[in-house]
């Protein structure tokens, strides 16, 4: 269950994120409202997971996949483009996240 929340969490921050960035800095409602409640949602469910995942674990597949999924966004949604660097960045980070579900005995499958 607690890799459910996990999920959740990364896929609230994700819309969080997109949110800030239609608030136009806070200035239209809708958006900041949706910003506030994603990222309280986010974090409590992260806060769940804290309770079975390490601290370390947990919060790098949370901001690593976060961050992945808002630069797609960008990419998509807002007609940010991606060079070559940032590109491998993010991949680095996916193999990264890979590396530890795959292979560390930190993490409680």
């Amino acid at each position: 269950m607690h890799w459910l929340y996990l999920g959740v969490a990364i896929l609230f921050e994700t819309i969080g994120t997109t949110a800030l960035k239609a608030s136009d800095g806070f200035t239209r409602l809708g958006p900041s409202i949706l910003v506030v409640l994603s990222y309280v949602l986010s974090f409590w469910l992260l806060a769940l997971v804290l309770r079975i995942i390490p601290v370390g674990v947990a919060y790098a597949i949370w901001a690593g996949l976060g961050v992945c999924l808002i630069a797609g966004i960008g990419w998509v949604v807002f007609g940010q483009r991606l060079d070559a660097p940032a590109l491998l960045g993010l991949f680095l980070i996916i193999s990264g996240i890979v590396v530890i579900n795959l292979f560390s005995k930190t993490v409680g499958h």
